[in-house]
């Protein structure tokens, strides 16, 4: 199982927010690049990063930053955040960014989902985000009107080869994470599944390798490493199912 540190940037910042709620972040760091660089040096495989403000505006914001990033660390790096077009797909793997999440267009418009996806093929993943189980958009402010379960339904048969689900009622709350709801959309869609939101011990390190055999492939990580609640190290014992 791959656990994905997040970096969430807003405003050239490293941030976290608490269910989705701009009004309700904390900055962690100055510079993303640094933060990436100890994840990189503390094992990390994977990273997870978000463009806040492009998620807000519709278009990338910070893709200098998530450049530097790129260039900074050795391991790859998976962008979400206001990606819309195939020409900001295009730009934004031609800036070394090894994958692409696809959030509000997986509603909007779902024929640039499978124009991605033939072609780029598994560099394409698809960001669902729900409250109370229906899909929200446009930086988690709006219900899409579809299910989430639904939406994953739809988006493997389009071509998506992997979905990252979070319950955003739980994200940055360090409440647990929806290891439930996760593991029976994988089920639904029959896609492997990145969970994400709520992490807040190795305790959900632990529920959501359990969950591996119905497709849950890893756990995005954020506010819990940033207050030192989870270390990276731990988290990544956890993942293979080692004593921390």
């Amino acid at each position: 199982m791959i656990i994905f540190p997040a970096i969430d940037i807003r405003g050239g910042k490293c941030v976290r927010l608490t269910e989705g709620r701009f009004d309700a972040e904390t900055v962690f760091a100055d510079d993303p690049a640094a933060m990436a660089r100890r994840w990189a040096l503390e094992g990390a495989e994977y990273l997870h990063v978000v463009d806040l403000d492009g998620a807000r505006t519709g278009e990338p914001v910070n893709l200098d930053i998530v450049a530097g990033i790129v260039r900074t660390v050795a391991i790859p790096v998976q962008l979400g955040g206001g990606i819309r077009t195939l020409a900001t797909i295009d730009a934004i793997l031609a800036a070394g960014v090894a994958r692409v999440i696809l959030g509000s267009a997986a509603v909007r418009r779902p024929e640039l989902v499978k124009e991605a996806c033939a072609a780029y093929g598994d560099r394409i993943v698809v960001g669902i985000d729900a409250r109370d189980g229906m899909a929200a958009v446009e930086g988690w402010g709006v219900s899409g009107g579809v299910g989430a379960e639904e939406l994953a339904v739809r988006m493997a048969a389009a071509g998506v080869a992997r979905v990252i689900y979070t319950d955003i009622a739980r994200d940055g709350t360090l409440g647990g994470v929806n290891v439930a709801a996760t593991r029976a959309l994988a089920r639904a869609a029959g896609i492997p599944v990145i969970a994400s939101g709520g992490v807040s011990s190795l305790a959900d390190i632990t529920a959501v390798r359990a969950a591996a055999g119905d497709g849950v492939e890893g756990v995005i990580v954020g506010k819990a490493l940033y207050t030192g609640a989870v270390s990276l190290p731990a988290a990544l014992k956890a993942a293979r199912g080692e004593e921390a």
